[in-house]
């Protein structure tokens, strides 16, 4: 059985991820930075061997010492979802050194730790798969988002580069786009601003964590085999 680890996988898109891998037969590792008691739940609630590991992404020493403990509890990792995320707004000029870093170094910098962390094992078995969850924003950019922008629009770049390099080790890395999901990162939105959105997306709906999921599960199952370098929108039309 292959065993995908999972970031922010806690809740939102992360769980969603996890329990589809699961239903698809994955072991699965959950790594969570705070939310612990939801992550053991949702552990207990697969089908198939899964465990839980607390660590925060932009620290690569924290990185490295998860990641070879779930060699150690696994024997090894097939699949890299990189989800975990944090979001903000605010106007460009209000944005603090503090905002910046915390911004990249959770959201881009923690694609590059955990990828850095797992592709040498990869690299020696000539196979594996990345996925990377970046956003709309950062193919499109957002007002009152810039660092958040950067930081996912890095990601995509982060996603090509390294497809190209890794291809011929048999690894694929391939990105999703959320457009307006409906997750914890929309609490801060009023009816009124969430029912703005909806009207402006084509197929009339919010996007769930499931639709995410599904793309995820699609691009790690043998017939993404061929695709890679990719970023796969899921969004519902709102940016074509």
């Amino acid at each position: 059985m292959k065993l995908a680890v999972i970031t922010g996988a806690s809740r939102g898109i992360g769980k969603a991820v996890a329990r589809r891998l699961d239903a698809d037969g994955w072991q699965t590792a959950l790594i969570y930075k705070k939310e612990g008691e939801a992550a053991q739940s949702l552990a207990a609630e697969l089908k198939n061997d899964s465990r839980c590991y607390c660590c925060d992404v932009s620290d690569p020493e924290a990185v490295n010492l998860t990641t070879k403990k779930i060699k150690e509890d696994f024997g090894r990792i097939d699949l890299l979802v990189c989800n975990a995320g944090i979001a903000q707004q605010k106007l460009f000029t209000d944005i603090t050194d503090s905002d910046w870093n915390h911004m990249l170094g959770t959201n881009l910098t923690g694609v590059f730790n955990m990828c850095r962390a797992v592709i040498p094992e990869m690299v020696r078995k000539k196979e594996g798969k990345i996925i990377n969850v970046s956003s709309m924003w950062g193919q499109t950019g957002a007002s009152c988002e810039v660092h958040y922008s950067a930081a996912k629009a890095g990601v995509i770049g982060l996603t090509k580069a390294l497809a190209k390099e890794l291809a011929p080790s048999g690894i694929t890395v391939n990105a999703v786009a959320p457009g307006v999901i409906s997750t914890d990162m929309l609490s801060g939105f009023s009816q009124a601003e969430l029912e703005q959105l909806r009207q402006e997306i084509p197929l009339g709906r919010l996007g769930t964590p499931q639709d995410v999921a599904d793309a995820v599960a699609f691009l790690s199952s043998e017939g993404a085999s061929y695709i890679t370098g990719q970023v796969l929108a899921v969004n519902g039309g709102i940016v074509i």
